[in-house]
C-alpha cells in the first residue's frame, strides 16, 4: 500500500474513532460512516495496488513471473456491497436520529431520559 493510502486510511479511522468519541448523536452516526469508509478504502488498496506505481493494476494481465498481476474482482464487488449496505445503514441511523430527537428534544446522548 502506497504512503498515500496509507494516510489516507489512518485518517479516516482516526476521524471515525474521535467523532464516535464525541456526545452529540449525528456526530456518532459520522463517525460510524467515516470508520466504514476507512475500511472500503483500506480493502480495496489490499486488492491490488502495485508497488512502486501506486496505480491499481488492471483487471486482466500477466508478468512473466508465474505471479499474475491481478486486481482481485472478489474484494471490488465485496466493497461496492458493502457501500451500499453502509448507504442504507447510514440512512436508518439519521431517521433514528431524527426520531430520538423527537422524542428527547435534544441530540446529547448524556441528557436523554429512560
Amino acid at each position: 500500500m502506497s504512503v498515500a493510502l496509507a494516510v489516507v486510511v489512518g485518517g479516516l479511522f482516526a476521524v471515525g474513532t474521535f467523532l464516535l468519541l464525541r456526545r452529540d448523536l449525528i456526530r456518532v452516526v459520522l463517525g460510524i460512516a467515516a470508520l466504514s469508509q476507512g475500511t472500503f478504502v483500506y480493502l480495496i488498496s489490499m486488492g491490488g495496488v502495485e508497488e512502486g506505481t501506486g496505480d491499481l493494476v488492471p483487471v486482466l494481465g500477466h508478468h512473466g513471473g508465474g505471479v499474475p498481476e491481478v486486481a482481485d474482482p472478489v474484494v471490488q464487488a465485496l466493497v461496492l456491497t458493502a457501500i451500499v449496505i453502509s448507504f442504507g445503514t447510514t440512512a436508518l441511523a439519521l431517521v433514528l436520529s431524527y426520531r430520538a430527537y423527537e422524542e428527547n428534544e435534544t441530540m446529547d446522548v448524556t441528557e436523554w431520559t429512560g
